[in-house]
């Protein structure tokens, strides 16, 4: 008899907790207005490229330069991603905190938690 109050509890707890993540999700376009802020970045890859020294860089809102936001994979994390060519045209979700790099917003990413394809 105990149990159905600790289970009501849990229940409610979880969904608050659904409720704030969401509460965070933002688009690519909104990021730029969110530096230095955590959130969850919800839109369509444009592209996925390597650079020369092995980064990678997942674009939203256009093709490199014309982008509006990207992620940042950096090489010696890229072998967490084998599949990341396979996220163009998908829609997905980067939790991150959001940081400013030569006038655009970006997400660093180190561990496949913070990517959802939605």
């Amino acid at each position: 008899m105990h149990l159905l109050p600790k289970f009501c509890v849990s229940v409610v707890l979880t969904l608050a907790l659904a409720v704030a993540a969401y509460a965070d999700e933002i688009t690519p376009r909104e990021a730029i207005n969110h530096i230095g802020k955590r959130a969850s970045v919800v839109g369509v890859v444009s592209q996925v490229s390597n650079s020369g020294k092995g980064t990678t860089f997942i674009n939203f809102g256009g093709r490199y330069p014309n982008h509006i936001f990207y992620v940042v994979i950096f090489k010696k994390n890229a072998h967490k991603f084998p599949r990341v060519y396979g996220y163009k045209g998908q829609t997905l979700a980067i939790s991150g905190k959001i940081e400013l790099y030569r006038g655009k917003p970006q997400i660093i990413v180190s561990s496949p938690d913070q990517v959802q394809v939605r």
